[in-house]
């Protein structure tokens, strides 16, 4: 891949932007982190066993944690957010040139044919381009 180390990078200074970004406030288990009542978002490690790989961890703040990974699929990184909020801002500073897969507090970040198969046991939604715009695709 030969985008990846830019990849990398971009991934490590968004989440160390939203890391340093005002959280949300105090308070906040679970339901209060935008997740579904008495249902915790997963963790890196537990999405990252699904597909097989122990994540090498390159973010681990309070508002999200980054994890790099490498499996016979290809490469990416799985990020969590502590809340919706920390999300959002995860995703206004993604990169729009790149696919992200989506799930409730979680992201995962790589090429699109990585993606498509990890979509098969992570679920998600696919995002394949700047959620921002109107011409977002996403695949659901």
């Amino acid at each position: 891949m030969t985008t990846f180390p830019r990849l990398a990078a971009v991934v490590l200074l968004a989440g160390l932007a939203a890391a340093c970004s005002q959280g949300s406030g105090s308070g906040g288990g679970p339901a209060g982190a935008g997740g579904r009542a008495g249902a915790a978002p997963p963790s890196v490690e537990q999405l990252a066993a699904k597909v097989g790989c122990k994540p090498r961890i390159q973010v681990d703040a309070a508002e999200l944690r980054t994890g790099y990974c490498r499996t016979p699929d290809g490469e990416f990184f799985v990020t969590t957010f502590a809340s919706q909020a920390g999300k959002d801002a995860w995703m206004d500073a993604a990169p729009e040139y790149n696919p992200h897969l989506v799930g409730n507090l979680w992201t995962v970040l790589s090429g699109r044919q990585v993606l498509d198969l990890l979509r098969e046991r992570l679920g998600g939604d696919l995002h394949l381009t700047d959620h921002r715009t109107k011409r977002m695709k996403v695949v659901g």
